[in-house]
């Protein structure tokens, strides 16, 4: 009986063992085969972007990180098998994309402007270190702000400063003259300059450089009082660079630009102006003009109330458009400017812009509030153009969100721009 239990027990120990024995291979056959590779974390910052809810408050200029649960087979984490895409105009966004272990650092390439709605992707293709593909992860995201396209140069929010927001095109501390603040056209747009009508003047140094590109956007809101003479809202060494003034009617404005013609001297393509006459060349207008909107009643659109203009210059098709409100109102285009011979003008050779001032007649100084900085001579004799009389045409109203773009943006991007700046 004794020699039966023992056999008995040992039998229950050989058991035991082999249950034992059994358990260790498999997980050991667990540990040596491939695990799933999946997304675990996604942040900009101390923003969650891996959430229920996708973030809008994410950064124009982010730097994403995301953790996965192997390290990363660094060959597979390409622009192919990452993307990122623009959700208004399905547009793809270059990627910078490095790898750390388990971790990916992705930048996007110029920024991704503000108030935009995005799509980031980790497609099958990303791999870990030991061959298992992705479980695929989309993320949607939007980043902070209105709406403002990616690219800008420049830009003057009027927060209670004169100073470029994004740059370094500050005025002087000598050049700003009687400049104060007040509540904008809407709540997001936050303050706004206000321009006495007489003396108030914002100059800021290396004009110049702003025309230093071929494609140009020039964006900003206004409001001016009818004070029975014209607004020099914006100069740069007046038509020597570019200058945007409202006729003294409140019923147009204009907006002359030097351009550049290779192996010629520039051109400033005569005053390209709106006023709602509706010309083209199909109707008796300029042979240049191919659109001009009809408007009936342009002094209620322009006297003691605000409006959003934007200027636009596409040196690959020599247009330059005008959009007001956020409607394209007028394009002309250098490509048909002909005498009545059939001969060309020079403009049509332009490819970008140009500044053309000399001194001491006008300087490259930006200038709000005055068609030219202080210090240049031009029209100072006459009674409309001398900065020192407050009787010339010096602007009285306010400024807003003036942007700079050296590329040409889109008819939908000006008019998600201005419905996002109008709320």
């Amino acid at each position: 009986m004794k020699r039966k239990t023992i056999f008995y027990n040992a039998a229950l120990i050989i058991a035991a063992l082999a249950i034992v024995v059994t358990a260790c291979k498999k997980d050991n056959d667990d540990n040596d085969g491939p695990t799933s590779f999946t997304l675990k974390t996604l942040s900009a910052g101390s923003i969650d972007m891996n959430g229920a809810t996708p973030p809008t408050d994410v950064p124009a200029d982010p730097t994403i990180e995301a953790t996965f649960s192997s390290n990363v087979n660094a060959s597979t984490a390409t622009n192919e098998n990452i993307t990122m895409t623009r959700d208004y105009d399905d547009a793809d966004i270059a990627l910078n994309i490095t790898v750390a272990g388990n971790k990916i650092t992705i930048e996007p390439v110029g920024g991704l402007g503000n108030g935009a709605l995005f799509l980031l992707s980790f497609k099958s293709g990303l791999k870990s270190t030991d061959g298992t593909s992705l479980s695929s992860a989309d993320r949607s995201f939007t980043t902070e702000g209105t709406f403002v396209p990616a690219g800008q140069v420049a830009h003057w929010g009027f927060e209670d400063t004169p100073n470029d927001d994004i740059g370094t095109y500050n005025p002087a501390a000598d050049g700003v003259v009687d400049l104060t603040y007040a509540e904008s056209h809407s709540a997001t747009a936050g303050k706004a300059a206000v321009f006495n009508g007489s003396t108030t003047i914002v100059e800021i140094p290396n004009g110049d450089q702003l025309m230093a590109t071929n494609d140009f956007t020039l964006s900003f809101w206004a409001k001016a009082e009818d004070i029975q003479r014209g607004h020099f809202i914006i100069g740069l060494a007046a038509f020597y660079g570019f200058q945007f003034e409202l006729f003294s009617g409140m019923n147009g404005f204009k907006f002359p630009v030097t351009y550049n013609i290779p192996d010629s001297d520039p051109a400033t393509g005569g005053d390209f102006s709106y006023n709602g006459d509706g010309l083209t060349l199909d109707n008796g207008g300029w042979r240049g003009c191919t659109f001009n909107q009809p408007e009936e009643d342009m002094t209620s659109l322009l006297s003691n109330t605000w409006f959003h203009v934007t200027f636009v210059f596409n040196s690959e098709t020599r247009e330059r458009r005008f959009y007001l409100n956020g409607d394209l109102v007028k394009i002309e285009d250098f490509d048909l400017w002909f005498d009545d011979d059939g001969d060309p003008y020079p403009e049509t050779g332009i490819d970008g812009l140009k500044y053309n001032g000399v001194e001491p007649s006008v300087y490259p100084i930006l200038t709000f509030g005055f068609i030219h900085a202080r210090i240049g001579t031009l029209w100072d004799t006459e009674p409309w153009g001398n900065y020192d009389s407050p009787d010339s045409n010096h602007f009285k109203g306010m400024l807003d969100d003036v942007r700079i773009f050296h590329k040409t943006l889109t008819d939908q991007e000006i008019s998600l721009m201005y419905d996002s700046e109008a709320k």
